[in-house]
């Protein structure tokens, strides 16, 4: 019997938060795939013809949701600061440099993130 590195509860739990971070794949060089009994990869920086240089495995579905909601957070952020003044400045830099609203809008998106991934 082969050995499995993530457990049946676990594997739905990622799929759940994969799932919950789509169009974080949609405007992201980012795709988070079942790998079975290895738990779910998260590949990025595709570059062809090699493909992605950078592989995570996840086997908790925490520390997998952490992770993607760092890259939703702050792929935000660089889009925001694109093409502006903040443009140079580090992710902590430009949220402090946006409006308490918009600041309050991006933090609220971790509790929706998290409601619909079932993460508590």
């Amino acid at each position: 019997m082969k050995e499995k590195y993530i457990t049946d509860d676990e594997k739905e739990k990622c799929r759940k938060v994969a799932d919950a971070f789509a169009e974080l794949y949609e405007i992201e060089n980012i795709l988070v795939v079942d790998a079975g009994r290895y738990g779910f990869v998260k590949l990025q920086y595709y570059k062809p013809p090699q493909g992605f240089e950078d592989a995570i495995t996840f086997t908790d579905s925490k520390s997998m949701f952490e992770n993607l909601w760092e890259e939703w957070f702050d792929t935000q952020l660089f889009l925001l600061a694109k093409g502006t003044p903040m443009a140079g400045m580090g992710y902590s830099e430009i949220f402090e440099c946006l409006p308490k609203e918009k600041q309050k809008e991006l933090t609220d998106r971790k509790a929706e993130f998290a409601r619909v991934a079932g993460i508590e």
